[in-house]
């Protein structure tokens, strides 16, 4: 008799177990997947002597474009840090849509330009570029065309 009894309190317990754990974990995946943040970013460019790239965060629909500046590399042995340097920057998207002209200045290091922001479709593409440029050199643009699940 006491075997019986224990066999039917383990699979009581057994039904208990698997039906509060998952009605319990589907909402948190569901509010986990919505606020999730996708970041993607171009490969690294040189322009005005610093390294450049341009990146894109999606939070749903909602996409953010920045660019980060850094530098190049280490200063060479027994060379004095690299002075302040003043950049003329320019974010540019065309999804979303949006231009950020923006003067800065580099002294060592690493700077975020941004926010170029909007909504994209979950299928849609993201474009964007970054250009720097600081006397004599010229701007180079980095370039980003993704596209990064909702």
């Amino acid at each position: 008799m006491i075997k019986p009894l224990a066999v039917l309190a383990g699979a009581a317990a057994l039904s208990a177990v698997a039906v509060v754990p998952a009605s319990a974990s589907t909402p948190a995946a569901t509010t986990s997947a919505t606020s999730a943040t996708v970041t993607a970013c171009s490969p690294w460019g040189l322009q005005a002597g610093l390294s450049t790239r341009v990146c894109a965060e999606r939070t749903g629909e909602q996409v953010r474009l920045y660019g980060t500046v850094g530098l190049a590399g280490p200063p060479s042995p027994g060379t004095p840090w690299p002075p302040h340097q003043e950049l003329a920057t320019t974010l540019t998207g065309t999804n979303p849509a949006g231009t950020l002209n923006r003067y800065a200045v580099f002294a060592g290091s690493t700077l975020t330009i941004g926010d170029v922001t909007g909504t994209v479709s979950c299928d849609g593409p993201i474009r964007a570029s970054f250009a720097v440029q600081s006397y004599p050199w010229a701007p180079n643009p980095v370039t980003l065309d993704v596209v990064l699940p909702c």
